[in-house]
């Protein structure tokens, strides 16, 4: 018989492609995720993994095993979410992953509505970029993740999630107060080809966002300043360091001294929210309630 709790350290080592950082993630030492592999192997008769100077990657059998893994552990999810309401499960504690922004527009306010509606749950957060927070849930590290959309993300027929939409919101340009576009009603992309740009660093979803607004107007961004922090980003601008894109949310109360901020002309790069759960987890009792004050707060 196949042992649940083997799938998921097969899963764990497709998710990381190498056996020690599937290790890493899953609180084990390498040579105990090796040992899970190898029984997992001699359980199934086929060989599951092959380890290489590149790392670690399923075979063909490995591969099938891996299809089943998903659905399987979906459904233990669902039993879970099914005995916890069974048990009534309206006591417990939710952790969530959230980037900055999402912590104060999203996170927040929806402790906020729980502390009314579901006053038995209690709500763990943790701070992860945009891009982090999914593969912390995939990982069992966090119940929740408020993410963003990013090339590499898992999509909407990733049978191991549940996504829920949450928001989308446009990218504004930040301008010195000084530069030669700040009169303008709004401003194109393209016309700021030739200036020093100040963003994110490389990784962060919102650095991929305003790098492929830059080449679709035709040009690649010279990067002068890097920081995830938007208000230094904004502050940067206000000392005519550069220019800059930055999520409309994120602007939303800031000084912004020295700075004028300008809708994008035309198509405005976007950033797309979504809350994400292990698939099955959408159910359980204590789950659901954050995953719908999440929704509200976003509307």
């Amino acid at each position: 018989m196949i042992d649940a709790r083997r799938l998921r350290v097969l899963r764990a080592v497709a998710d990381h492609g190498t056996v020690t950082a599937a290790a890493a993630a899953l609180y084990l030492t390498p040579s105990a995720v090796s040992q899970q592999l190898a029984a997992l192997e001699q359980e199934t008769g086929h060989r599951l993994v092959e380890r290489g100077a590149r790392g670690a990657r399923l075979t063909p059998a490995g591969d099938i095993l891996l299809t089943h893994t998903n659905a399987v552990l979906a459904q233990l999810e669902r039993a879970e979410a099914e005995l916890a309401a069974y048990g009534a499960g309206e006591a417990g504690t939710v952790t969530v992953a959230a980037f900055a922004t999402g912590i104060e527009h999203l996170v927040a306010p929806a402790i906020a509505a729980l502390s009314r509606t579901a006053p038995g749950i209690r709500v763990r957060v943790q701070d992860a970029e945009g891009d982090a927070s999914v593969p912390m849930v995939l990982d069992r590290q966090v119940d929740v993740a408020v993410a963003v959309e990013y090339r590499g993300a898992p999509g909407e027929d990733d049978r191991r999630l549940t996504r829920v939409p949450l928001y989308s919101e446009p990218f504004d340009a930040v301008l010195p107060v000084g530069h030669r576009l700040a009169g303008q009603e709004r401003v194109a992309v393209a016309e700021l080809a030739k200036d020093p740009w100040i963003g994110p660093y490389p990784g962060n979803p919102c650095h991929d966002v305003v790098v492929l607004a830059c080449e679709y107007a035709g040009f690649a961004p010279t990067l002068e300043h890097s920081s995830d922090d938007f208000h230094a980003v904004v502050a940067l601008a206000g000392a005519d360091a550069g220019v800059a894109l930055v999520p409309r949310t994120a602007l939303r109360g800031m000084p912004l001294t020295g700075v004028v901020v300008r809708p994008v002309r035309d198509t405005a790069p976007t950033r797309r929210v979504f809350a994400a759960v292990r698939r099955g987890a959408e159910a359980h009792p204590l789950i659901a309630p954050v995953l719908d004050a999440l929704a509200g707060a976003a509307t």
